[in-house]
């Protein structure tokens, strides 16, 4: 199971909360587990890139409905958490577009469900592997190692998006694979290079543990 790029958070039938995750690294990675052999399933949030071929793909637009559909796809050996997933929603969607009255509109925020941690915490059909990604603009690895341990995954592929107009949306990636034991410090490499290099990795150990 591979989730892959934004999502949106309605703050009104015309506006939403999102970011600029375009999907590329998410997709790429889908499209290379197949070329495998792997049978995919990609849980992807709006983008403008097309479906990679080979997967078999659902299409969600908030968190909320992402996550149920990474639960549905379940059991799986390996859920790989791409999808840069709004952190927080707006409480109450206004029915109607929200006018303009002078005055900056005050938006309830909730916390939108964190998906790599429910699906890592699971008691029942946790995947074997569980990687996520953490985009980080300082402290990449310290942050990344953090995150893994508070999400409960075993894997966190960390990455810098303090330049996010090259990273999020761009074709390259320059990634850090933060492991419980290790780091990698991968070099900049294409994302779709990335992909490859990470499902690589990820047969490697299942190669390895077979008896």
């Amino acid at each position: 199971v591979v989730t892959s790029g934004t999502t949106h958070e309605p703050i009104d039938p015309v506006r939403y909360i999102a970011n600029r995750s375009s999907g590329r690294q998410g997709h790429a990675i889908a499209a290379a587990a197949a070329a495998l052999g792997a049978e995919v399933v990609l849980v992807s949030g709006p983008v403008s890139i097309p479906d990679p071929a080979g997967v078999t793909v659902r299409h969600v637009e908030t968190a909320v409905e992402m996550l149920a559909a990474v639960e549905a796809a379940l059991p799986a050996d390996v859920g790989i958490f791409t999808a840069a997933v709004a952190d927080w929603r707006v409480a109450g969607e206004a029915s109607q577009k929200m006018k303009k009255t002078g005055a900056a509109p005050k938006l309830a925020l909730v916390e939108n469900p964190d998906i790599l941690a429910t699906v890592a915490k699971r008691a029942v059909d946790r995947p074997r592997l569980v990687v996520g990604f953490a985009a980080e603009t300082e402290n990449v690895v310290a942050y990344a190692k953090a995150k893994r341990q508070r999400k409960g995954c075993d894997w966190i592929i960390a990455n810098d998006v303090s330049h996010a107009t090259g990273i999020m949306g761009g074709d390259n990636n320059t990634v850090h694979v933060v492991t419980a034991d290790t780091v990698e410090d991968w070099p900049d490499l294409p994302k779709t290079e990335v992909a490859a290099r990470l499902v690589a990795r990820i047969a490697r150990l299942f190669q390895e543990d077979r008896p």
